[in-house]
Parts: structure tokens; C-alpha cells; sequence
């Protein structure tokens, strides 16, 4: 199908790119998806949707699509998240960007909470927080402004894209990795530290419902033994990254790598349960000059699971104890 126009009046660009990707979606679920963006306080002007279809669902209704010029609609067959939301970057006029999943929705006044931050704070980021609960509470904090790299050095990162609202105009060049799996890991720490004012809040801004196929994926361990390689290509990359950068971003870096480090290892103990898979991703770090853990002022999951895997004994607790 091809791409349906924008028609924005003026030269004012929107307010924010809604980039909806679907895989394999239900038109109820895309439905409720895009109308819970058209129930925000946003006019016809202020907001653009651009809906990337893989093309293994059905095909949007005529009522979703049709007689909305703010929306985009491409549907492309087999087309991987990351080149989906790349696409969804090359069309996007807006001033800040939001990712979705199709099968999720923003929840409506939380999410206006991130709309106030940014039409009265101007900021480069704002990260906010993913629910499973259809109504959560209406109390939101704010903090901010930091700068990306205070934020990433001080921050458990949830690197997910679809948690955080951002100005279009930090990306520069920066784009998905089309060669990983796991591209949010890779992406959002690196459009962390491009950012000069953070804000982040409480407010449970986006629902997320799990899949059939997240849950069938969830207990097969090939599929999960095929993503620690990519794992592995992440902190690679991002290591590799951080001794191109000033000191602060450098240092803050370097902390996130740790932290992958740590989830790396977790991983591999919760997926495999041998000895011998977790011996060789330490051996691969240590090559790297990542393990043993460093001591970082980081979370209490990190600084335990970093005391037990740095020594035999707990190694072998941690074998026995991580839950699957």
C-alpha cells in the first residue's frame, strides 16, 4: 500500500511523530492504539502517526485510515523493528518523536504529563514508566533538568523505546541497528548522552499487554540462546564508543556497560544453567576488560549479583539460585 500524504498547513511542524510499527496486529488492537493517541490533547496539526506495517496482519480498517491526513500508513512485508522504526524516522516531521508497539497504547493522562513537560520545559528527553495496568494512578513526580550523561551515570537505563519522548533534532545521524536483536539496548544510551536536558517522571504513561508469541518466546531456550551473541555485539559496541567520548559521557558509558555486563552474565546463568556457557561469557568479558564486575555505585541487584559472580563459590549459588 503506498504512503498516504501529510497535509499540514503552514510551515508550524507537529508537535510530536506518533511511530506506530505492527507486527502481525489484529485491526482492534491497532485500533486501540492509534485512537488513544487521537484522544490526547493534540489537534490535527500539533500530532503526524505514521503506522509501519510488517504485513503479516490484517490490513487497518478503511475507518481507522481513511479521511485522517495525519496519519501514515506503510505496510511492507517482513520488515525487521529496527529498519520499521527507522523508516518511521525518515518520515517523521515532528518536533519530538514517540515509539510504539502496536500492541500497546499511551494511557491518557499520564501521558499528558509528559505533553505538559515538554510544551514547558523544553527538554531533549523524557523518560517515564511502562505499565501492565490499565488504570494507574494520576500522582506523577518530575526531576530534571540533567544532562544525559548525569542521567545514565545515576540511572538504572530501561532502554525500551517506547518509554521516553524526545526531540527529534538530538538524533543527528543515529539510527536502529539492522544487524541486532536487541537495538534498544544499542540505541537509546547512545540518544541519552545527546541529550542536555533530561527530565524524567513517574507517571505510568505507557501500557504494555504481553503477546502469544512474547510468551512462547519467553520458554524457548534456542531462541534466548540465539540473542546472547547479540548481547554480546551491544556491549562490544557500546564499549568501543566510549573511549571516543569526552570524560563525563566516557565515564557515564563506561556504567552502562557495566550494567549490561552484569545482565549479560544473568542471562546467560538464567537461560543456559551451565557452568560451562557461564565460564565462557566470562572469559569473553575478561578478554574485554570487563570482568572481573567493576565496583560501581549501581543498584543492590548489581552490587550482589557483582560480589556472588566474581568468585567460584558464588558462581556456583548463583547457578542454583537465579530464577528462570
Amino acid at each position: 500500500m503506498p504512503v498516504k500524504s501529510v497535509n499540514i498547513s503552514g510551515t508550524t511542524p507537529p508537535l510530536v511523530s506518533f511511530i506506530i510499527t505492527t507486527y502481525g496486529l489484529s485491526n482492534e488492537i491497532i485500533q486501540e492504539c492509534v485512537e488513544h493517541i487521537l484522544s490526547l490533547s493534540l489537534n490535527s496539526k500539533e500530532r503526524e502517526i505514521i503506522l509501519i506495517d510488517n504485513g503479516s496482519g490484517e490490513f487497518p480498517s478503511k475507518k481507522l485510515i481513511d479521511g485522517k491526513e495525519d496519519i501514515t500508513y506503510i505496510r511492507k512485508k517482513n520488515l525487521p523493528l529496527s529498519q520499521a522504526r527507522n523508516i518511521g524516522i525518515q518520515l517523521a516531521t515532528g518536533d519530538y518523536i514517540q515509539f510504539l508497539d502496536g500492541n500497546g497504547y499511551l494511557v491518557s493522562a499520564p501521558y499528558e504529563h509528559c505533553l505538559d513537560i515538554i510544551r514547558f520545559h523544553n527538554p531533549d528527553l523524557v523518560f517515564f514508566q511502562e505499565t501492565h495496568n490499565k488504570k494507574p494512578g494520576t500522582s506523577f513526580s518530575l526531576t530534571g533538568p540533567i544532562t544525559g550523561s548525569a542521567y545514565l551515570h545515576d540511572h538504572t537505563l530501561k532502554a525500551s523505546a517506547y518509554g521516553y519522548l524526545f526531540r527529534h533534532k538530538i538524533l543527528g545521524r543515529l539510527r536502529f541497528s539492522t544487524k541486532i536483536l536487541h537495538e534498544d539496548e544499542d540505541f537509546t544510551p547512545q540518544l541519552c548522552l545527546r541529550g542536555e536536558r533530561i527530565y524524567y517522571t513517574d507517571a505510568n504513561a505507557y501500557f504494555s499487554r504481553e503477546s502469544s508469541d512474547c510468551a512462547v518466546m519467553k520458554n524457548n531456550k534456542r531462541y534466548h540462546l540465539t540473542c546472547l551473541p547479540d548481547i554480546e555485539k551491544v556491549i562490544a559496541h557500546l564499549q568501543d564508543l566510549s573511549d571516543q567520548l569526552p570524560e563525563a559521557d566516557r565515564v557515564a558509558l563506561q556504567y552502562r556497560v557495566a550494567q549490561l555486563s552484569m545482565d549479560y552474565l544473568y542471562q546467560t546463568i538464567q537461560i543456559t544453567r551451565s557452568t560451562r556457557h557461564l565460564n565462557n561469557a566470562i572469559e569473553w568479558l575478561r578478554k574485554r576488560g570487563l570482568f572481573p564486575l567493576p565496583d560501581k555505585n549501581n543498584s543492590r541487584k548489581y552490587y550482589l549479583f557483582r560480589k556472588a559472580v566474581n568468585t567460584k563459590i558464588g558462581r556456583k549459588i548463583l547457578l542454583l539460585t537465579v530464577p528462570r
